[in-house]
């Protein structure tokens, strides 16, 4: 079931989203994390199609009016979808009491050692009460981990090396292939057995292949049914009339 947004009447104190800043039009990605936030985000909607959920890349979550807000990298919440009038100022982010709860996974990716992933992003998300916080750090700035993943356990994060994120039914995993035309190492969203969420162009791929495959199987059999032929008239049978 969708969350129900929470409205402004005497059972709930609701900030006034005009006095918020919802966007400042500040761009602070590279190339690198811009592509692996699009192939986290972008296999997720091409994969649980049948899900509701919200899942965005940049966008800014207030978890209190006392404090600005917290941009992730990436995040993902079940069960809430984004409001009809998306371009009102208090649908425009993520306000955890308009959603009614927090993303259920919080995600940053390490560029340089300023971000503070580990300190006090983390008691933000922590504070905040995310699920899960997932710190994932490629060129190994902060220490030789390259995914650390923390599952919140009572009112504290709690590192573990459970790749399965239980509470949300998917999994992480280190891939290593090709994405927009970049071979290189990713982070994706993975089943339990293992298998990576497919992007839009990786399931039309898939797809294609096996039509392939059936034309393939297809045109073989009817070289099959063409050879017996050739041998029944041979025999003197008229593979027609059988």
């Amino acid at each position: 079931m969708v969350q129900e947004v929470l409205i402004n009447n005497d059972d709930y104190y609701v900030p006034d989203a005009n006095q918020l800043v919802t966007e400042d039009d500040t761009p602070v990605d590279n190339f690198a994390s811009a592509k692996q936030q699009r192939l986290l985000v972008s296999s997720l909607y091409s994969s649980l199609q049948n899900q509701t959920f919200l899942a965005e890349a940049n966008v800014g979550i207030y978890y209190t009016d006392l404090q600005p807000p917290i941009v992730p990298d990436v995040f993902l919440s079940l069960d809430v979808q984004v409001p009809e009038n998306w371009w009102e100022k208090q649908n425009r982010c993520y306000m955890v009491w308009r959603f009614g709860k927090p993303p259920e996974v919080v995600l940053e990716i390490v560029s340089n050692k300023e971000g503070n992933e580990l300190g006090k992003k983390l008691k933000i998300y922590e504070q905040m009460r995310a699920s899960y916080y997932i710190v994932y750090d490629p060129n190994q700035q902060l220490g030789e981990k390259v995914l650390r993943i923390y599952e919140l356990r009572g009112t504290r994060y709690f590192e573990t090396s459970e790749i399965w994120l239980e509470q949300v039914g998917l999994g992480v995993t280190l891939w290593e292939g090709e994405f927009e035309g970049r071979q290189d190492h990713w982070l994706r969203w993975c089943y339990q057995d293992g298998n990576v969420l497919l992007t839009g162009d990786e399931r039309a791929e898939q797809e294609g292949k096996r039509a392939e495959q059936e034309r393939q199987r297809a045109e073989q059999a009817e070289q099959r049914t063409q050879l017996l032929a050739e041998k029944l008239r041979a025999m003197g049978v008229d593979p027609d009339n059988i």
